[in-house]
């Protein structure tokens, strides 16, 4: 059955993939964005899924962001939160800046889509929520005490989420991947690319496309008792 499918951030990398492989499964998807209009336009161009703009983390814009995207497609029924920031440096370096930033991002901004949307779950009975963490919010990682603990930040929320929203058929999930060869890693210079993959057992970066397969499976029916989970899709790289 096709529902209506919101991705944040989900007109480039992994959330690109999860837009696509979601609409390939049979739903209607909307992707937001937060700056890129030209790689929007593209992306919708060359899908046809529809592109909104706004920051998620304006709990206000998100609010009437839904509010836009619900009149023009339905009821949101699946949510992906996959809008995410980085900005490293190590501690002793870390601005309040930095640190403000990715929290409001990574962490409130997953906060700010839910609480949107969760009214009209529990009162559809229905819902599935989809949260990208990472491998470093599981393992943690240098320069990057801000983000590692956004993302584990968003497990901790959807572990609590998952016991509310049981009782009203809404699951609420985690998808940590580990590292994915999108644009941003696969710009960094090669002989950093090879020190990361020396580290993952499978010997290989991840795709974005099995990311996005894990998400379509827990948009699904047929996950209806998987909830409060956190599917590690990082090549063997960290085990929880």
């Amino acid at each position: 059955m096709g529902r209506v499918a919101l991705v944040t951030g989900g007109s480039r990398g992994i959330g690109a993939a999860i837009s696509v492989a979601l609409k390939e499964a049979g739903h209607t998807v909307a992707a937001t964005y937060g700056g890129n209009d030209e790689a929007a336009r593209k992306f919708t161009d060359e899908t046809g899924i529809k592109t909104y703009k706004w920051s998620v983390a304006d709990y206000d814009a998100c609010a009437e962001g839904i509010r836009q995207v619900e009149a023009d497609l339905g009821p949101v029924d699946i949510l992906v939160n996959n809008a995410g920031i980085t900005r490293d440096a190590p501690f002793h370096k870390m601005t309040p800046q930095q640190w403000k930033e990715v929290i409001d991002t990574n962490l409130t901004g997953v906060f700010n889509m839910t609480h949107n949307l969760w009214p009209g779950m529990r009162e559809r009975k229905y819902g599935r929520i989809i949260t990208i963490s990472s491998v470093n919010g599981q393992k943690g990682q240098f320069a990057q005490a801000n983000y590692s603990a956004s993302k584990a930040g968003d497990i901790g929320f959807s572990r609590a989420l998952a016991q509310e929203g049981a009782r009203n058929n809404i699951t609420v999930n985690v998808v940590a991947p580990g590292y994915i060869a999108t644009d941003m890693v696969m710009a960094v210079p090669e002989k950093v690319r090879e020190q990361i993959i020396a580290q993952i057992p499978v010997g290989r970066l991840g795709q974005p496309e099995e990311i996005a397969r894990c998400v379509v499976f827990l948009a699904s029916d047929d996950a209806g008792f998987i909830t409060g989970s956190t599917i590690s899709a990082n090549g063997g790289q960290f085990f929880s």
